[in-house]
């Protein structure tokens, strides 16, 4: 190996040292690009519903009779309270819905559907007393029983249309849906990425609209309210 090195002479040694420096901080600049990527610090280039041919759904109800099908008006509604930029904190209100600028993720989902016509405290509250053995609470609390990501699944899993969870099968999925993790919960965004995979309109990310959905592997559940 030395006597390699010494036929090389000092200055190809140089070169040859200059090109793996080059190539070694090409592959890390492509590494750091990437991870920047997916974390959505570089922005992600957004595509609509049109451009893979989808139908946009549109819901036969209109709750509030303000003229906009529910599924708009929730969306619409989503985007109005993350437009108010809430910051993340978990806090117990008396009044039940944050008033203070502050909210959690299950706040996107609250905020959205009141926005749309329907009070989402007053509805777990309901479901929750009519049937305690499934929610399996030592205590109801209205007041924070619907800001629990565990209560909303199964008050999605018996009130709303549980959709497929398949991220290939990209019709299905519609801006307007909730999607449902583990211990998060967010709104399907109407916008999507290249592969036709829609972001996540959510509360606990580094911004509240992101392209993350293909690399969550927590999904629990997938659901459109009407």
């Amino acid at each position: 190996m030395g006597k390699w090195l010494a036929m090389l002479g000092n200055d190809n040694l140089k070169r040859w040292k200059k090109i793996i420096y080059f190539i070694f901080g090409i592959l890390f600049l492509v590494m750091i690009t990437l991870i920047l990527y997916m974390f959505n610090v570089i922005p992600h280039r957004q595509f609509t519903n049109d451009d893979f041919g989808i139908e946009t759904y549109k819901s036969l109800v209109d709750k509030d009779g303000d003229g906009i099908d529910d599924q708009t008006d929730f969306l619409q509604s989503v985007r109005n309270y993350i437009a108010t930029k809430p910051k993340y904190k978990s806090k117990y209100y008396r009044t039940g819905y944050p008033d203070d600028g502050f909210g959690v993720c299950t706040d996107v989902i609250a905020f959205g559907l009141r926005g749309a016509g329907y009070d989402l405290m007053e509805l777990v509250d309901a479901d929750i007393r009519a049937n305690k053995k499934i929610y399996k609470l030592d205590v109801v609390d209205k007041n924070i029983d619907f800001r629990r990501v565990n209560n909303l699944r199964i008050f999605f899993e018996h009130n709303a249309k549980s959709l497929t969870t398949d991220l290939t099968d990209i019709k299905e999925w519609q801006g307007g849906d909730i999607i449902v993790f583990k211990t998060h919960i967010g709104v399907v965004s109407d916008k999507r990425n290249w592969r036709g995979i829609p972001f996540i309109i959510h509360n606990g990310g580094l911004h509240f609209e992101e392209d993350i959905l293909e690399y969550r592997t927590d999904i629990v559940g997938h659901f459109r309210m009407s």
